[in-house]
């Protein structure tokens, strides 16, 4: 099983990824820096919110793994 703080931090890293793609593409398609960052954020948020949860739900699921 995987530790709360492990699937966290695996989160947050993956949102920062995320925030920055989505930061460049929300420029590209806006050509707001205000707007694309805005488009960002919350993007960001919703997405560490909900892999997070994903996260902890496949912890817990024992199918495919293979114990040592």
């Amino acid at each position: 099983m995987e530790t709360k703080t492990r699937s966290l931090l695996k989160g947050i890293l993956w949102t920062l990824f995320g925030f920055v793609i989505m930061s460049l593409v929300g420029l590209a398609f806006t050509g707001s820096v205000t707007t694309g960052g805005l488009m960002a954020f919350i993007n960001a948020t919703l997405g560490l919110i909900t892999y997070v949860i994903y996260e902890r739900i496949w912890a817990r699921i024992r199918w495919g793994r293979l114990d040592a």
